[in-house]
């Protein structure tokens, strides 16, 4: 970070031609810039910038562009003559403002001022771990603890190991460091630059505690849940839970009660209805729930995997449990935008007599590395106990790398410059969907159609309206769900708006292949649904290239191609299959499959009726480790007991839990589970990851049950 902007009347002034020539002196670049608008246009797309020189009398119009940008970056007026500050408004001075008066000072005092103010700056920005990391790398010491590479120098004995080191460079090398580090502290104790950097993150994300977990957040999703549900007692769980809240039931006595939400009929996921949160209903699951008791604790998935936000204000409110955990993983930038207001786990004050968990992904959609995740808490907990459950989960060698990114992650987030990086992201997902529709409106044959409300016109997290048919789902409540903008569901035809299965289609996997393929890999693939995560690492570029390879599928399957040029991928699983084979053929293939299970009517049903729960998960798990357990083709899964989970990926949802047993009322997700395992036995390359399911040679798949 050594660019210095240098303001449009300042380009032939003697002074600044003095300062310029000795800046470079000190390996400072300068970038000059002519109009305000310029000067604006370079900040937004260089954050390298470390300053900017202004003349004193052609300041006053651009101060509060670049404050908004980042109010931080300091900015240099220069006082060339008595007359220019006369013309000034003093008002405009702030932490990041100074006035440099050219005809008092010499050259080298100025110079030397810019850079102390630039390296504060700079130190200022850094947060407290990353910069610690820093300095310690700088420093250079000889080790004789783990990591057995000892800052790389192992990779560099070793003709493999040399080539290892030079992809990841040095600091990479040098900054995976032992836990016996002492001044930086330990992540598991949560001391010394660790326990700032915790704190520097809950006070990012609005929690009064935050923890950093290095295994993803299904580690911290089971550290919340292990906490916070003793065994033997009862807890709510959203059906629409990732795996990793099975996988903690299956760990802890737990006794589950499921919230049941809807789907539409594309499989897109809904929300789980205000009615299933009442007294009422939770009473009437308990009378029907062997063991169960007044639950301590509800688990809910907020926001869905394809971007639906619950009015967790609302939920706060009304629904009577000691804590409440919301899986956010997805969305780790709600606080950085006034549109997600009320619909956050640590958004709003303090709830009297409960504690609010909000896991995230700090990775997914933020600047982290993968793995980094964390836990804010609003509320008080016992926290000794709450890191035994912490250190429970979590590795006793935490990279630190994970760790500094993650709170590199909420640096970049803080003040003006984060915020603008979550508009701009979702200006850029409003931009793509508008082009999208336009496309779609325009087309005289077919395209793609956005999954989203009519005539939108501005960023919001638009409500999903009971009146409206767009979203397809079936008695919704009213400002209880709502639309994320940065993730964009884009529709295949085959299914009308009222979710009936049209003669016609093209299946959504074909146009995800056809990406791929092309470099464009998609977050996940529906029958006739993708979705498109327009996170702050997408430009331009990434979006106008994505537009291209859609239109691309569209012309070239309006041709008609053959399979083997269209999809080379896919031709390449089973040539002699494909060969010949042209891709509408293809596409009418897989839509026949999907008609003859009537997908519709299977996606409204799936959770009409879950699968009984005969034993609890934990249990089924033991009994699988005591080997009580056997192979059942899925076929004949009805009357049979479930001894692991069963998951479609993506999204990672459990169809069916460990425990559970399909029984005629819930057949539906059993036909579902038949037409994904048909679909990858009749077409090559077009198979389902199915957790839980084991394909044979025969293509017929099996899954564990529990013997009787």
């Amino acid at each position: 970070m050594n660019t210095i902007l240098i303001g449009s009347k300042s380009f032939d002034n003697k002074y600044v031609a003095e300062i310029i020539s000795h800046l470079h002196t000190k390996k400072f670049d300068t970038e000059l810039a002519g109009c305000s608008e310029k000067i604006e246009t370079i900040i937004r797309n260089n954050a390298r910038i470390a300053a900017v020189l202004l003349d004193l009398d052609d300041s006053n119009d651009i101060l509060d562009k670049i404050r908004m940008l980042n109010e931080h970056l300091p900015v240099f007026l220069l006082k060339t003559d008595d007359v220019a500050i006369k013309k000034f408004c003093f008002d405009s001075f702030d932490g990041n403002v100074h006035l440099i008066d050219c005809c008092l000072y010499s050259v080298d005092e100025i110079v030397n001022k810019i850079q102390k103010i630039i390296n504060d700056y700079i130190d200022a920005i850094l947060p407290p771990l990353t910069k610690a990391l820093f300095n310690y790398v700088k420093e250079g010491k000889y080790t004789f603890c783990t990591p057995g590479h000892m800052g790389g120098t192992a990779y560099q004995k070793s003709p493999a190991g040399s080539l290892f080191y030079d992809f990841f460079g040095e600091n990479t090398m040098k900054s995976d460091i032992s836990v016996s580090v002492g001044e930086l502290g330990s992540l598991l104790d949560h001391s010394g630059p660790h326990a700032e950097a915790e704190k520097y993150i809950a006070e990012t994300f609005n929690a009064d505690r935050s923890y950093i977990v290095t295994n993803g957040t299904s580690t911290a999703n089971k550290i919340v849940g292990q906490f916070s549900v003793p065994a033997g007692c009862t807890a709510l769980i959203d059906r629409n839970c990732h795996k990793s809240l099975t996988h903690m039931l299956m760990m802890s006595d737990i006794i589950p009660i499921y919230l049941k939400p809807t789907r539409n009929a594309y499989g897109i996921l809904g929300g789980i209805p205000r009615t299933e949160f009442s007294s009422d209903s939770i009473k009437q699951k308990m009378a029907v729930t062997p063991g169960a008791t007044w639950p301590v604790h509800a688990v809910i998935t907020n926001s869905t995997y394809d971007g639906l936000f619950y009015n967790t204000d609302w939920i706060k409110e009304h629904l009577d449990v000691k804590s409440i955990h919301f899986d956010s993983a997805w969305v780790p930038y709600t606080n950085f935008s006034p549109i997600y207001s009320g619909k956050t786990g640590m958004g709003g004050k303090r709830i009297e007599g409960k504690v609010i968990y909000e896991t995230q992904s700090t990775h997914k959609l933020l600047a982290a590395f993968s793995q980094a995740s964390m836990i804010h808490v609003k509320g008080d907990i016992n926290e000794e106990t709450f890191n035994e459950a912490y250190m429970m989960q979590t590795s006793t060698s935490p990279h630190y790398g994970i760790v500094a990114s993650t709170e590199m992650a909420a640096a970049m987030m803080k003040g003006n410059p984060g915020k603008r990086l979550i508009q701009e992201s979702m200006e850029r997902a409003l931009a793509f969907r508008k082009e999208i529709q336009a496309r779609y409106e325009n087309s005289d044959t077919w395209f793609f159609k956005v999954w989203q409300p009519e005539n939108i016109n501005e960023v919001d997290c638009w409500p999903l309206d009971k009146n409206d048919q767009w979203h397809g789902f079936k008695d919704i409540d009213q400002e209880h769900m709502y639309l994320d903008p940065i993730k964009v569901t884009l529709l295949t035809p085959g299914l009308d708006k009222y979710g009936k299965i049209e003669e016609q289609g093209i299946p959504a996997a074909l146009v995800s292949k056809f990406l791929d393929d092309r470099g464009i890999i998609v977050e996940k693939t529906g029958p006739y649904n993708i979705l498109f995560l327009f996170s702050i690492g997408i430009d331009d570029t990434k979006a106008l290239s994505l537009l291209h390879g859609l239109y691309e599928f569209k012309e070239r399957y309006d041709r008609n191609e053959l399979v083997k040029d269209i999809l080379p991928g896919i031709w390449a699983e089973s040539p002699a299959f494909y060969n010949n084979m042209r891709i509408q053929e293809l596409a009418q293939g897989i839509h026949n499959l999907i008609r003859k299970h009537n997908l519709p009517e299977l996606m409204f049903r799936a959770f009409d009726v879950l699968p009984e729960m005969v034993m609890k998960p934990q249990q089924a798990f033991q009994a699988e480790l005591r080997g009580e357990t056997e192979e059942c083709f899925i076929e004949d899964l009805v009357g049979k007991i479930n001894a692991n989970m069963i998951l479609p990926y993506p999204p990672g949802v459990p169809l069916v839990l460990p425990g559970e047993m399909i029984t005629e009322s819930n057949r539906p997700v059993l036909e579902f589970l038949l037409m994904l395992c048909e679909i990858g036995s009749h077409y090559p390359g077009f198979e389902t990851d199915i957790h839980g399911l084991y394909r044979k040679a025969d293509n017929r798949y099996t899954a564990k049950v529990i013997k009787k």
